[in-house]
Order: structure tokens, then C-alpha cells, then sequence
């Protein structure tokens, strides 16, 4: 099955861990988790950062995107990553349910983008579900933010250092807080 047709088959669907489908992905996520340890266990120049990149992704990435290593991505087949992008180190990318970063954004350190929720019932607690992220153009998100599950970050926002994102942000706002709130609009020079 080709990494399109599952992300279709997942999102928004509790997925139990006797199921065929986490069986899956956990297929996938062994082999990225290998990928994933070699990039970050020796230094890369940023050529092979991007080939190892592709192979985790499955993608072709533009030679203008700049990752500082470590990296971290749990299933790494549903990333889509734009132009002119600049992810600073310890950032991961909890991708399963697929996340979107479009051309221009800024990912400061030890932020973090999660796809992956448990289910509520205690009885399917190891279960998941799964929700996309979409990262709009020229976005920034501060060191050390969380970004959950289903939100879309609006183009020109930004998401202040140690905030909690967990609803969709408008374009051209700065939110901040857990959970993050606007706190102001961004104005063109």
C-alpha cells in the first residue's frame, strides 16, 4: 500500500493495536526508526541530511530546506516539506496522521508537531487516532512549542517560544500561552 492510501485509511479513525492497519505502521515506523538513528549518531553534511531526508520521507526535498540535526520523526512517510524552510534543532515530528510545512516556515528548537492521540476509553487507551497538521506559509513557531493534533498554523502567524497550540491559528496573528491564545496581529513593514 503506498504512504497516500494509508494516511486516507487513518485519519480521523481509532486505530486498535490488534488491527492490521497498526501492524502497518509499525512496519514503517521500524524502518524509519533505523533511518532516523543514523542521521543523528554521526555529523551529515547537509547534502546527505537531505538525502536521508528523502528516504525517511519518501519525498523529494528542495535543496533550500535547512534541518540542524538531531531530527526526530516517529513514521516520517506522511511529512511534506515546502521551500526555503528552516527547522533548528531537537525538533520532531510526530507525523503519523501527516503534517504539512509550507514554503518559508521557521521551527525553532525542541518544538514539537504531534498527529498521534491515545483514545479516551481506558479500555482501547494503546488504540490511536490520528489528525493532521498543516503549517501555512511564512509561519514561525517558537522554541520549545507544542503543535497538536488537527491544527492549521495561518500563513504569517506566529506561535510565541513554550506555547500549547490546540486550535487552528488565523493568518497573520501571534499566539501565545497553554493553550495558546492571540495576543496580537502581525503587521507588514
Amino acid at each position: 500500500m503506498n504512504d497516500s492510501n494509508l494516511l486516507k485509511k487513518i485519519v480521523e479513525k481509532d486505530i486498535l493495536p490488534d488491527s492490521a492497519l497498526f501492524k502497518e505502521i509499525h512496519l514503517v515506523k521500524q524502518s524509519n526508526e533505523r533511518l532516523i538513528a543514523e542521521l543523528n549518531t554521526q555529523y551529515h553534511p547537509k547534502e546527505e541530511v537531505l538525502d536521508y531526508l528523502q528516504k525517511i520521507t519518501g519525498k523529494t526535498i528542495d535543496a533550500s530546506v535547512d534541518i540542524s540535526l538531531p531530527f526526530y520523526s516517529d513514521f516520517g512517510k506522511h511529512i511534506t516539506f515546502g521551500k526555503n524552510i528552516f527547522i533548528n534543532q531537537n525538533v520532531t515530528l510526530v507525523d503519523l496522521g501527516g503534517i504539512i510545512i509550507e514554503d518559508d516556515v521557521l521551527i525553532g528548537p525542541r518544538a514539537m508537531l504531534i498527529t498521534v492521540n491515545h483514545l479516551i476509553d481506558p479500555k482501547a487507551r494503546r488504540g490511536v487516532r490520528v489528525s493532521p497538521i498543516h503549517v501555512k506559509k511564512n509561519a514561525w513557531i517558537g522554541a520549545n512549542a507544542t503543535i497538536l493534533p488537527g491544527v492549521t498554523i495561518g500563513e504569517n502567524s506566529i506561535i510565541a517560544a513554550n506555547s500549547t497550540v490546540t486550535k487552528d491559528v488565523p493568518a497573520n496573528v501571534i499566539v501565545a500561552g497553554t493553550p495558546a491564545k492571540q495576543i496580537s496581529k502581525v503587521e507588514a513593514i
